[in-house]
Parts: C-alpha cells; structure tokens; sequence
C-alpha cells in the first residue's frame, strides 16, 4: 500500500465539525457556568492527558475562582482509531483531593468507559465534590451509562482531530476540530 504523506493540516480534514471561531466562545461559556457552579470555592482540575491539554488550559484561564491543577493519564486508544477496551491510569494524581472539590476536565465522551474509570478511581480518594466536564460528547457511542456535567458540543459519530484530539498522536496542533480523511486514517494505521 502506498504511504500517503499527510501535512498535518486543515487540508487533511474531511469535513470541519467545530470551527476556531465557535470552539472559543464555547469554552467561555463553559468557563461562565464553571464560575457560576463553583463560586468561591478551591476547585482541583484534573485534566486527562494528553487529549485535554489544549481544551484544559484555555479553560482555566478564563475560570473565576482559586483553582489547582493536576493530570491523569488514562489510555484506551493507543494508536487506533478505537478505543480497545477500558481504560488503564498509567500516573496517579500529585495532589491530595480528600475533601476538595475536583472538576474531571476532558476532550471526548464517547463510550463512556473512561470517565467511569476515572470517576471511580477519584472517587475512592473521597472528594468533597466530583464532577466532570468534556469537550465534545459522542451519545451514539456510550457503551455505558454515564453523563457529563458539562459539556461543549454533541457531534456525531464520526473519528475527530484537531485542539488537542489525536490520531496517532498527529493533528493536536488544529485549532478547529474535523473528521480526518479516511486515506489518511488508513495510511497511518499501516504504518503502526
């Protein structure tokens, strides 16, 4: 098969789902009803890499109260276009949580597993507050049965890239979020 060589850029994209543009004015109204939810209160963020990075510090610049920040590492893709099963937490937590309110902040919902994972093994540490916040949610995939808190947008079900999402750890770079081109999906998968 032959190698295609993908320039990491809009111009590999399918289809555009989620502009520049819309993901920023998204984000601060999630950072509004954040501040509103939370008022005061010292909340830990604990964003879930590597996925959440972009989404998670544009977020916290724009939240109204006294935050630290903290990240998990969950892995269930590897370099597949799927999930291939649950999720494994390959670095635990720098900070205590015990009786601190804790917001889950993350890029995708799509069959749930993860955020349970994560919702369980944070919980174990007894948080005054746990609650979550996701980027994109994709309904039609849940192979559990769990809710965001928050959420940015609900896309179909469909392989996204782009602030922050990866395929093969490629297109994090995109400050849009798009449906990847089948060829180049292919392509990559050959490669691994």
């Amino acid at each position: 098969m032959k190698t295609l060589n993908p320039t990491y850029r809009r111009k590999d994209l399918e289809k555009i789902l989620v502009s520049e543009d819309s993901i920023s004015k998204r984000v601060r109204e999630l950072a509004a009803d954040l501040s509103d939810e939370y008022g005061s209160n010292d909340v830990t963020v604990v964003s879930i890499l590597s996925g959440a990075m972009v989404f998670t510090a544009d977020l916290l610049r724009l939240l109204e109260f006294p935050t630290r920040l903290d990240c998990l590492r969950a892995e269930s893709y590897g370099n597949l276009a799927e999930s291939s099963g649950p999720p494994k937490i390959t670095n635990p937590l720098k900070t205590d949580v015990a009786g601190r309110h804790v917001l889950i902040v993350d890029d995708i919902l799509d069959s749930g597993r993860t955020l349970k994972s994560i919702l369980e093994y944070l919980g174990q540490a007894k948080p005054a507050s746990l609650k979550s916040c996701v980027l994109l949610d994709k309904k039609d995939r849940r192979k559990v049965d769990i809710t965001a808190d928050f959420v940015g947008f609900e896309i179909p079900d469909a392989f996204v890239v782009g602030y922050g999402l990866d395929f093969a750890e490629r297109y994090r770079n995109l400050p849009c979020i798009g449906i990847l081109k089948q060829e180049f999906q292919e392509s990559a998968a050959h490669e691994h």
